[in-house]
């Protein structure tokens, strides 16, 4: 079996993540990978890909000035990428993240290949240009299959495109035992959150929880890992709540799941999420959890009470709350982080495969599930 992959770049993403794992798994179970990518290749990829992906950049990001100036890009695109696919000659394309999806479909209408498109983020609250939006509308009928993270994403796509529509999160693998780069962390006790630096993260919420605390823990401090447009914003506000010294953004940092064994607990506020792959690692890590019960995905990820805490979104008070009760009972912490663990068996890489070797199979894909497994797995709660 031969698959084109194909997403916007390779940079330090969640869509980004889950693709470089699924591009590795495939080629290690002996199938062929192109993975196509918008970008010019002049940065290498965050996450590691195996020898064997071959990763073919493709110089589509450079945007040319003036008027009708979109229209002309996205023919470019159009016509580069459709010459790229029909040069791999592939069984199927997988396709991640909405412009990229409309894009690939349009790049390969009539040339009779499977194209599975893959949204990654909750698409209500996520804001496209309307033009994107009709387009998606459209042309995602000629999808052989819509895959999305989570049964609440569905929802967001119109009734009639709901068939096509398969759920298959994202998978959680046991943390490697990797170095952090010799990474210096504050003395005390942490709260870390990872993610990049925007709105949708929830780290100005965070902040506020975390500032209604600080008389109360001293000896606490806040991690928050990752990089982005709202830096300037995020530690002008770390000053105007009184938080300097005792919170840190050390950027982006390459070995994450080290950087979270030497955490306490772990803290999502997102406004909304797709499937949040920090959540998982930070569980997987061995971490107690608290996350905003935002749209998708941590109600997927942590069952409240049991391996973590869910909280109202957008809520800094209850969150800080939630904090409280954690950050001031050990064992409390100790109880929840032994069952997080969990999470790698619940959504491991094996049963998030088979699931999408059951979705190529569904598209008529050749040899998309190995002989001895049926490809169906369910996933725990």
């Amino acid at each position: 079996m031969k698959l084109v992959l194909v997403i916007s770049t390779l940079s330090a993403g969640g869509a980004e993540r889950v693709l470089s794992i699924l591009a590795n798994r495939w080629v290690e179970k002996g199938r062929e990978v192109s993975l196509l990518t918008f970008d010019d290749g002049s940065v290498a990829p965050f996450f590691p890909l195996h020898h064997r992906v071959r990763h073919r950049p493709l110089g589509l990001l450079a945007d040319s000035a003036g008027p009708g100036a979109a229209l002309v890009n996205n023919l470019r695109r159009l016509a580069v990428l459709r010459w790229a696919i029909r040069r791999e000659r592939p069984d199927a394309v997988i396709s991640f993240l909405d412009s990229v999806n409309v894009l690939t479909l349009l790049a390969t209408w009539g040339l009779s290949i499977p194209v599975l498109v893959s949204e990654r983020i909750h698409m209500a609250s996520y804001p496209l240009k309307p033009a994107w939006v009709w387009l998606r509308r459209r042309v995602y009928r000629w999808a052989s299959a819509i895959v999305v993270l989570t049964g609440q994403a569905m929802e967001d796509l119109p009734p009639a495109l709901r068939h096509r529509c398969r759920v298959i999160p994202n998978p959680i693998p046991a943390p490697a035992g990797e170095l952090d780069g010799g990474l210096v962390l504050p003395a005390g006790r942490r709260v870390v959150a990872v993610g990049r630096l925007v709105a949708q993260k929830g780290f100005d919420l965070l902040l506020q929880a975390f500032a209604r605390l600080q008389g109360r823990y001293p000896d606490w401090s806040l991690v928050i890992v990752g990089e982005g447009p709202l830096r300037a914003e995020l530690e002008g506000l770390v000053e105007r709540l009184g938080l300097s010294g005792r919170v840190f953004l050390p950027g982006l940092v390459q070995a994450v799941p080290a950087l979270l064994k030497r955490c306490d607990l772990f803290v999502l506020a997102s406004r909304y999420e797709g499937f949040p792959n920090a959540l998982g690692e930070a569980m997987a890590a061995g971490l107690p959890v608290i996350a905003a019960d935002c749209p998708t995905g941590p109600r997927e990820l942590v069952r409240h009470g049991v391996d973590g805490l869910l909280v109202p979104p957008e809520d800094p008070a209850t969150l800080a709350e939630a904090m409280d009760r954690l950050m001031g009972d050990g064992e409390e912490r100790r109880r929840l982080a032994g069952r997080a663990v969990e999470v790698t068996a619940r959504f491991s890489e094996e049963k998030v495969l088979a699931l999408w070797d059951q979705v190529l199979a569904e598209a008529g894909v050749p040899a998309a599930i190995d002989g001895n497994r049926s490809g169906h797995h369910s996933f725990m709660r």
